[in-house]
């Protein structure tokens, strides 16, 4: 009797389990029913349109055009004629098991990229035959297009998912899309839309027989969102023409915004090399190239001695710390003694022998001797180099130097500016301003890069606040409200001592280093700076030719471009970066090259320094101005 009651109650019992598990499966977890798993369903995605992407002045950037990919799912594949299929997709049957292992590894129940990217004469083909060959079928893919053949390094590129980033991101599936590098890596979330899915029921024989639950969970893609970029186009094309033939980076801003109106790295390439079944090819010449180095952004990354442009620093320090004014003068005998040694001489080329200099003629004619003072009384200020240094340091931090600058775009360098630990730990407390005097014109430990330098001039020509640099514009047409890029930074400078620095600035360009680029019509202020570079060959420190920078707004009034400059190896500032640079604000503020400078715009286009590049590769010692 016993024995009836107790089994009653397993049956009961057991009743009850299934209840309880019924219920937690269709009515809790049954919102949250993934049916992906399920084998007698097939998922299809349906792929979004990526976002379009234009320019300040809407022309169209980036665009899309139809691909079409082979996909599949492995646990559907079935027996079939290896050989005929790998003549249909060109492909032999070692290249076929590899892609199919590869698809197995990743998930034998999702589908995967079986082979991207087929010729739209190959698709019609293969689409009348591929019923024949089950767990495989063609999927509907969107791919880049670039109406115009330029920032590259702005743009970036899409290529494909790993397996790494599927597992980490349930969003991507391997083989799908991506974007790297530039704003379709940045901006990728707005640029991507979201995938659309179809569930189909399939029955015992593999066969799609209808959607699945009448469609319950079936999607609409939604196309990605249009970005504008606050670049110009057209100077950005400009100013890449200029480059060719040079290494280096251009960045130019619009000071009352911190918009980007251009950001060149030179070398550069054309964005649809890296479009297509092309691109695994044209990837390999590119970013295996480390000699001149095509994706390497120079205008984020490069880190440079800012050379000459940074005595402006050097100035506004000085009158912010009251140790010179607009009139303190000091006398230049061919450059500036430091030390005891012969060689602690920091030689100049001001042309003012012997004679009193002011701030405006110092910065107009780029005397060594009048920053090096002025620097050496900013450090030591106190009778505390230490706490003297770390006070400058604040003042350039001030800028955007020596960090990050947090704008919107994936690639950059902090620089280096140092502080009075940096000195402290180097030369065990026993140091003063002659010291690290050759941060007085931007050379030594300093170092800045293109975008860090304009962000610089763009606060001068502001006196005494930016806006952080953005590529960022608009979406679908809506302007950004980010107060990262809408609230201004104020400088620890007060306002009124930009003033003879920008009166300065202006004498550069009318009787100083930038006197022969003056544009008529156009008040440019402007600082030419010369950096030295230097190597070691077999542990001698060797000096290569000197790398060319201007940094410049105009016009003076109401500046509208503000940018900074670097033409690797180029020589003095006045020779190449100066020309480039007048050419660029011309050409921005007019929209043409006037007749009278078309002779300088034939010399910038038609000058290749390859020569000097190639030498440096392969012998530097025999293009060395000297050994230091």
């Amino acid at each position: 009797m016993k024995r009836r009651y107790l089994l009653y109650f397993f049956i009961t019992a057991m009743g009850l389990i299934y209840i309880v598990r019924l219920f937690q499966l269709q009515v809790i977890k049954g919102s949250n029913y993934d049916p992906i798993h399920n084998s007698a369903v097939k998922i299809e995605y349906d792929y979004p349109e990526r976002g379009y992407v234009y320019d300040r002045n809407n022309k169209l950037l980036v665009a899309n055009q139809l691909s079409y990919d082979v996909m599949i799912q492995p646990n559907q594949v079935r027996p079939l004629d290896t050989l005929e299929f790998c003549n249909l997709l060109k492909i032999d049957k070692e290249n076929f098991l590899k892609r199919f292992r590869r698809a197995e590894n990743y998930a034998t129940y999702l589908p995967s990229v079986f082979l991207k990217q087929l010729a739209k004469e190959d698709f019609a083909f293969l689409q009348e035959k591929l019923h024949k060959y089950a767990g495989f079928f063609i999927q509907k893919r969107v791919i880049r297009e670039y109406p115009v053949s330029a920032a590259a390094n702005v743009l970036g590129y899409i290529s494909e998912v790993n397996e790494a980033l599927a597992k980490e991101n349930k969003y991507y599936q391997a083989g799908e899309l991506v974007g790297k590098d530039g704003i379709e890596r940045q901006y990728e979330d707005y640029l991507r839309g979201i995938k659309g899915k179809k569930y189909l029921q399939r029955n015992n024989l593999n066969k799609v027989t209808g959607a699945y639950l009448d469609g319950k969970y079936d999607t609409l893609p939604e196309n990605g969102k249009d970005l504008t970029l606050t670049l110009d186009i057209e100077l950005q094309a400009y100013a890449q023409t200029l480059m060719n033939g040079k290494r280096g980076g251009i960045v130019a801003l619009e000071p009352e915004t911190g918009e980007i109106l251009a950001l060149v790295t030179a070398p550069s390439y054309d964005p649809n090399m890296l479009v297509g079944r092309k691109r695994s090819k044209n990837s390999i010449l590119l970013f295996n190239d480390t000699i001149s180095k095509p994706s390497y952004d120079r205008g984020l990354l490069a880190a440079y001695a800012p050379g000459s442009p940074f005595k402006m620093m050097n100035a506004l320090i000085g009158l912010e710390e009251n140790v010179i004014n607009h009139k303190t003068t000091f006398r230049c005998y061919n450059g500036y003694r430091y030390g005891k040694k012969e060689s602690d001489f920091m030689g100049c080329h001001c042309g003012v022998f012997g004679k009193p200099i002011n701030l405006k003629t110092a910065i107009a004619k780029s005397c060594n001797s009048y920053f090096s003072n002025t620097y050496k009384r900013i450090v030591e200020k106190n009778n505390n180099p230490s706490e003297g240094l770390d006070s400058w340091h604040r003042h350039v931090s001030s800028f955007g130097l020596g960090d990050y600058l947090g704008y919107d775009l994936p690639a950059g360098s902090p620089g280096l500016i140092p502080d009075g630990k940096y000195y402290d730990k180097r030369y065990k407390y026993a140091w003063n301003g002659s010291t690290n005097i050759s941060n007085a014109i931007g050379q030594g430990e300093i170092l800045t890069t293109p975008i860090q330098l304009a962000n610089f001039t763009a606060a001068i020509a502001n006196k005494g606040y930016f806006f952080t640099p953005h590529i960022l514009k608009k979406v679908n047409k809506k302007p950004i409200q980010d107060p990262k890029y809408t609230i201004a930074k104020k400088t620890t400078i007060n306002q009124k001592h930009f003033t003879p620095v920008i009166e300065a600035m202006h004498e550069v360009f009318k009787s100083g280093t930038g006197k022969y680029n003056q544009v008529k019509g156009i008040e440019i202020c402007g600082k030419t700076g010369t950096a030295e570079n230097f190597t070691r060959i077999n542990g001698t420190k060797i000096q290569l030719p000197d790398h060319s920078i201007l940094v410049a707004f105009a016009p003076k009034k109401n500046p509208k471009i503000a940018l900074a400059i670097f033409v690797e190896n180029g020589g003095y500032g006045s020779t190449i970066a100066a020309p480039v640079t007048s050419l660029i604000i011309e050409k921005y503020l007019t929209g043409q090259i006037s007749k009278e400078n078309k002779y300088r715009e034939k010399r910038m286009l038609s000058l290749s320094l390859t020569d000097i590049y190639d030498k440096l590769h392969q012998k530097p010692e025999e293009i060395a101005s000297g050994t230091k």
